[in-house]
């Protein structure tokens, strides 16, 4: 009677852990069109409570990293690097707060201004100021806005596997890149590649993610003048 009661617990469990992780079911993103794809890709991703962002590319020219977790309607964390400024970032709401190298504040101050940033955060506005030019990426909506953007030239290449996942492929041919999207579940974006340009992966779709302001940050409006 207890094995029985065992078995009763798990079917449940396990049937919630299946639907968790997307099962094996075509999703039937395969048959549809690549502009509709992408459009169900953004859909799903927009409407995420969170996902891990990691990868390199370009942005308006210049080499980025990326190492991000993002909380739908709230914010994000991690790591950026752009041209060769490697720098932590916390935004929750409109308020953001950065911590970077001594090369990277005197890039954006002076000698001082490293000195006193120095191992320290920074709190700023997140939507004005010069730094708010980071934040977009700390916003789930518009990061996915800039990086998955439909065109006239999509070609939806079908089933394939990126590292043992069934997804499906939707080739750019005027930006030279390719959308993988999950072929069963969700149609959660799994990738964007861009050849020896780099990739971007997304990841760790819903986990849990927890935004804390950094303790003892510096205000940027008392560094004023």
């Amino acid at each position: 009677m207890r094995t029985m009661k065992r078995v009763l617990v798990l079917v449940p469990l396990a049937a919630v852990l299946l639907a968790g992780c997307g099962g094996t079911k075509s999703n039937g993103e395969a048959a549809k069109s690549a502009a509709q794809v992408v459009a169900d890709t953004k859909a799903a991703a927009i409407t995420a409570t969170s996902v891990h962002v990691s990868g390199s590319g370009t942005s308006a020219g210049s080499p980025i990293a990326l190492n991000l977790y993002l909380v739908g309607g709230k914010g994000g964390k991690g790591t950026i690097t752009l041209s060769g400024l490697t720098f932590q970032i916390v935004r929750i709401g409109d308020t953001a707060y950065f911590k970077g190298s001594s090369t990277f504040w005197r890039h954006f101050g002076n000698a001082a201004v490293a000195a006193l940033l120095q191992g320290r955060w920074l709190k700023a506005p997140a939507t004005s100021g010069r730094f708010s030019s980071f934040t977009p990426l700390t916003d789930l909506s518009r990061l996915f806005d800039a990086i998955i953007a439909p065109t006239d030239t999509l070609k939806n290449e079908g089933t394939q596997k990126v590292n043992g996942a069934s997804v499906v492929a939707i080739e750019d041919s005027t930006k030279g890149g390719t959308l993988y999207v999950a072929a069963t579940g969700k149609p959660y974006p799994v990738s964007v590649a861009k050849g020896s340009s780099g990739s971007i992966t997304f990841d760790s779709w819903n986990a849990s993610v927890t935004l804390n302001a950094p303790p003892n940050a510096v205000d940027i409006s008392a560094l004023a003048g």
